[in-house]
């Protein structure tokens, strides 16, 4: 189904929920690209930069989606220096108030630093905002997230290659940068992962890659005590994926595309990030669009409903088109309290026991007073008291023992929990050493192979060299008998001068 480029503005109410329609557009679409970077700002989605056939793109491109038209804005320099957004890749983009800030990403301005750019969608100026602090080292494939007045950047790859997995925060009121000291056990180094806010206090990060793995793991970062944790994943199962893209809509996240160098990922997948359940939305066939990396997906509020649109993307070919999906009404979620696993033990052991001990004295109390009820009051009543006194203060030492057995239950679960998480990265890591080594050997065995040849050399130049004694001695031999053939040679010729001059 393709939903025809028109002027009216209601052409999203019979589309159906849950399922990616394509559109056609009118105007003349952007050139085909990935690794671009898109956001939706009111009723249009902005698409900046990208890269297609290693040329990075430098050109900022509107769709509207009220009439379905593509357009192009020519911005305005702010000095005469800077006439617009240099062509980038792999960049992030984020609004806030009125602005875009374009952060990071592969140019040919070769920078160390991380530069940051933004453009004012009312004067349509752009120019490069000016930081401070520890500004980060220069990247792409990182993720930059909202989260209030700053913005939170984690990983990426910089431009040797190396893979990072570090944390840092830029003020957007100070425009000052700042590294971030985590605690617990942190993502592996990854790029092009995707990220997402979760009630405004927690930082999720899902898949990615290395430089020969694809993750598909989950792991949460507590902005307030800034603790990693890796929550274990419901439903379900997810492939290793990266150069997916990733957008919120009330405490959902919806994934789309990515792959893993040989095929895309043709599922779209909606995680619940109060019940950290996975599910898959809807699924594509493969070489479709939507199965492609460096896609960009965005949310939109179109007619009070709420809309996930797509663009670009490459799966074998470069994409231009535009999806998008009518999000079918979901229950509001209320947001979860999320805990490292240690904290989540613990706290799970303190209530439980707080709720045995709890029951245990309704019980005594509902017996106590059936007690008291049947019988007479008397003389025995105080030997009773004295019984009752006895058995609290036994309780309480039952409790307190209860209660030591549930906090070294909770230090038990939180040493398997950092093996098992030690031994997952040791696995990987185990992994790669593996594929180094077959790599080595196969280099070693060549390398043998050559020592075997030039030792067969050796040996043969060891018999050429006695043939060649053996000729130099033949020579040597040959001149001394040519010397001694000349001089018998030459006396006889002065015998014969002499006798005629005689």
């Amino acid at each position: 189904m393709a939903v025809m480029g028109t002027k009216s503005q209601s052409w999203h109410q019979d589309l159906s929920y849950d399922q990616w329609v394509p559109l056609t557009v009118a105007g003349q679409p952007p050139a085909a690209r990935y690794k671009h970077a898109a956001t939706v700002v009111d009723d249009k989605l902005y698409v900046t930069g990208g890269s297609r056939n290693g040329r990075y793109l430098s050109d900022i491109q509107v769709f509207h989606l009220k009439n379905l038209a593509w357009s192009i804005i020519k911005l305005n320099g702010e000095t005469n220096d800077v006439k617009s957004i240099p062509a980038t890749s792999g960049h992030s983009m984020i609004k806030w108030e009125r602005r875009l800030f374009l952060l990071a990403g592969l140019s040919k301005n070769v920078t160390d630093r991380v530069t940051v750019w933004f453009i004012d969608l009312e004067s349509q100026n752009c120019g490069v905002v000016e930081t401070f602090g520890n500004v980060p080292v220069a990247r792409s494939g990182q993720s930059v997230t909202l989260f209030g007045s700053k913005l939170i950047m984690f990983g990426g790859e910089d431009r040797n290659r190396r893979l990072l997995n570090d944390v840092h925060v830029l003020d957007l009121e100070t425009m000052t940068w700042s590294a971030v000291e985590t605690t617990q056990t942190p993502p592996t180094p990854r790029f092009d992962h995707t990220a997402a806010l979760h009630a405004e206090r927690y930082l999720f990060i899902f898949g990615g890659c290395s430089h020969s793995i694809f993750f598909n793991d989950l792991h949460v970062l507590d902005l307030e005590t800034m603790e990693w944790s890796q929550p274990q994943i419901q439903g379900d199962m997810v492939t290793g994926r990266a150069g997916h893209a990733g957008v919120a809509v009330d405490g959902n996240w919806f994934i789309v595309g990515g792959g893993d160098n040989k095929s895309g990922a043709l599922e779209t997948l909606v995680i619940n990030m109060s019940k950290l359940a996975v599910s898959v939305l809807t699924s594509v066939k493969g070489r479709d669009p939507l199965a492609s990396e460096g896609i960009s997906v965005s949310a939109a509020l179109i007619g009070g409903e709420n809309f996930l649109v797509t663009f670009g993307g490459y799966n074998g070919k470069y994409s231009n088109e535009i999806f998008v999906m009518r999000l079918k009404p979901r229950d509001s979620l209320h947001p979860k309290i999320l805990k490292s696993p240690a904290a989540a033990a613990a706290a799970a052991s303190v209530t439980a026991a707080y709720a045995l001990a709890k029951s245990e004295m309704l019980e005594f109390t509902e017996r106590e007073d059936s007690n008291f009820k049947a019988i007479p009051v008397d003389t025995s009543h105080k030997d009773l008291s004295v019984d009752i006194t006895s058995i609290r203060e036994e309780k309480r030492a039952l409790e307190s023992s209860l209660l030591e057995l549930t906090a070294n239950n909770s230090a038990l679960k939180t040493k398997i929990e950092e093996t098992k998480s030690n031994h997952s990265e040791l696995s990987k890591e185990l992994h790669s050493m593996q594929i180094q080594l077959v790599a080595e050997r196969s280099r070693c065995s060549k390398l043998e192979a050559q020592i075997g040849e030039l030792k067969k050399m050796l040996e043969s130049l060891a018999s050429l060299e006695e043939e060649v004694q053996a000729l130099r001695k033949e020579k040597s031999a040959f001149e001394r008998d040519m010397e001694h053939g000349a001089s018998v040679q030459t006396q006889r010729s002065g015998g014969i001068w002499k006798w005629v001059a005689g």
